[in-house]
Order: structure tokens, then sequence, then C-alpha cells
């Protein structure tokens, strides 16, 4: 019972990271990029808030006219899509 159990355990330890990092692909962006992420949009009168990067692109969260939005950049961080969070 116990060789089963610790052999569990070891198993299952093995296997929640793996799990956890397939499961979501958010990440911080790095601090280059979202300076110049914020650079270019505060540029274009937006206010970030946030950088991160989710399924490929890079996802800035801000405010632009009292609207709460969310702006999707690609890898040439040309904006692809906006979405409005109000």
């Amino acid at each position: 019972m116990f060789k089963t159990a610790t052999a569990f355990a070891l198993a299952l330890s093995l296997a929640l990271p793996a799990t956890a990092a397939l499961a979501s692909d958010d990440a911080a962006a790095s601090p280059e990029i979202s300076a110049q992420i914020k650079s270019k949009l505060e540029a274009e009168g937006y206010d970030v808030r946030r950088v991160k990067q989710e399924g490929g692109l890079y996802e800035a969260y801000v405010i632009k006219d009292g609207k709460k939005m969310e702006v999707y950049l690609d890898a040439n961080l040309e904006v692809v899509n906006t979405k409005s969070k109000n």
C-alpha cells in the first residue's frame, strides 16, 4: 500500500505542473515589449494599465475616452483586434 501511494504521489507531482502549463499560455510580456506597446498605444491616446501575452498575441488592458478595452497586437506590435469591456 505504501509503495502504491508513494508512486501515485510521485506521478501526480510530475503531472500537475505540466497540466498547469498546458491549461494556460498566459504570461507577462517582457519589460521591453511592454514598454514598446505602452509607448505605441499611449501615442494613440490609450491609458495602458497592463500588458500580457495570450494565445500568441499581446493583450493590453487600456482605457480610452473613459471606456475599458482590450487591445490585441501581433508579434510585429500591430493592432489586430480591439474589444470593449463596458
